[in-house]
């Protein structure tokens, strides 16, 4: 019997080690612990939650659109399962997704699309109470232009919580180059009183205003929303709902006043990086940026309203800058592609400590102060300051109003109130209304109409 060449042998051996690694079955990763949807009208989140990061591919297939993600060393759980039935029949962007295992140790999920998108898929390391995250942001390929969209009309946003309707006057404002634009009936000018025991300013009064041939627009942030829940009361109330209840109640009062127009930064429960709030409401032009949140802090009697601004020299107290550091934390929790180079983003916020518009935030952060010591305690008397990334709009005067502490059970109780909530928004709409008796915006360099 012939005996085999060495080549032969070698050729052999290499073939049964590959039969052999073949046969040998994947590694498997972390299952999914959870899966989350979160639509909107800007973009769709999809986010994927294990204990350990998740590798995945991702790819396009054409006619119809589907984006297709590749889950590896994974298994199709309950937590996978359950995807599907998260997407629901309003979603802008994803008409059904589809679970199932691919090869061994490989979950495909197709996600079958209702136009042209363009996805961004990252990872985020265990932040907050999160684990390793993989997330899937689904964006428009061609997303609306800005002001188109806000003079589109909308659904009522008091409706949208429960309430009346708020009846939106017809509107046409066409801008001159003239100086002043805007007429207004002078009010008494706001003065801070600290009395000797609490910290409180005296009632003025109401300073009415009547704005003519100026549209004037004000941006209102809902602190927080999607993956970003902010902090969370002792009944397990959550700031990112509280506070997309006020400003939907505030853009509704607002919309109502001659020439003054409300853009809702966030107006559903999704995230928006705090750059980003800024970039959207330079892309509206707003004149005037409002961001509103819910206190908390470890000792459930602390209480009260604060106003704060930007600081281009640090915090004015060490409470302050603990707060404007625990708010800039949003972008960890909610999640950001650190990836994305947005070359509009890097222009926005380009020297941001030289061109900020501190002093009219500060004129504007007394006068809705001075409106909110009517309907609740203030915690501190004076607006202060520290660097919180979401007020550096480099031309826009920006203020974050702390309604009340969401840690104190009674001002959590409160703040779920449809009553209370339409006091605060009374207040901030009349610390706008008393900065703009005092501070007409100026001209506009182009024509913006609306029916």
């Amino acid at each position: 019997m012939p005996r085999a060449s060495g080549t032969t042998l070698r050729l052999a051996s290499f073939l049964f080690l590959i039969a052999s690694l073949l046969a040998l079955p994947a590694v498997a990763g972390d299952p999914i612990l959870s899966s989350r949807v979160w639509p909107a009208q800007e973009y769709t989140r999809v986010t994927l939650e294990s204990k350990s990061a998740i590798r995945h591919q991702y790819f396009f297939v054409k006619d119809p659109e589907r984006l297709v993600l590749d889950l590896e060393g994974a298994d199709v759980n309950d937590a996978l399962k359950g995807l599907p039935a998260k997407v629901g029949a309003n979603d802008p962007y994803i008409q059904a997704v589809r679970v199932g295992r691919n090869r061994p140790n490989v979950v495909r999920i197709v996600f079958d699309l209702k136009t042209e998108v363009k996805p961004s898929v990252f990872p985020l390391a265990p932040a907050g109470e999160y684990k390793h995250r993989l997330v899937l942001d689904i964006y428009p390929l061609n997303p609306p232009d800005p002001l188109l969209a806000l003079l589109q009309p909308k659904a009522d946003p008091i409706r949208e919580i429960g309430e009346a309707p708020v009846t939106e006057p017809p509107l046409v404002v066409e801008i001159t180059p003239e100086l002043p634009i805007v007429k207004l009936e002078p009010g008494k000018q706001p003065v801070e009183k600290t009395p000797p025991e609490r910290p409180r300013i005296a009632t003025k009064e109401k300073a009415p205003v009547v704005i003519k041939d100026r549209l004037v627009i004000v941006a209102i942030d809902a602190g927080h929303g999607g993956e970003d829940p902010g902090a969370k009361g002792r009944h397990g109330t959550h700031e990112k709902d509280v506070t997309l209840a006020i400003a939907k109640r505030l853009k509704g009062l607002m919309d109502k006043e001659p020439n003054l127009r409300a853009v809702l930064v966030r107006d559903g429960d999704y995230f928006i990086p705090l750059a980003q709030r800024v970039v959207k409401s330079r892309g509206v032009q707003a004149d005037l940026f409002v961001s509103i949140h819910a206190d908390a802090w470890v000792r459930p009697d602390a209480r009260g309203s604060s106003v704060y601004a930007l600081s281009e020299r640090g915090a004015t107290s060490t409470a302050a800058r603990m707060l404007a550091q625990k708010e800039n934390e949003s972008d960890l929790i909610g999640g950001v592609n650190i990836a994305t180079k947005d070359p509009i983003l890097a222009r926005t916020l380009l020297d941001l400590s030289l061109t900020a518009t501190i002093n009219d935030s500060l004129k504007l952060g007394r006068a809705v102060l001075t409106e909110l010591s009517d309907i609740n305690t203030l915690h501190k008397s004076s607006v202060e300051q520290a660097g919180f990334a979401v007020l550096k709009a480099p031309d826009i005067p920006s203020i974050l109003v702390e309604t009340a502490f969401i840690s104190n059970p009674e001002e959590e109780k409160r703040l779920k109130d449809a009553a209370y909530q339409d006091k605060i928004a009374q207040a901030i709409l009349g610390g706008v209304k008393r900065y703009l008796a005092q501070n007409p915006p100026l001209a506009r360099n182009k024509k913006v109409a609306a029916n």
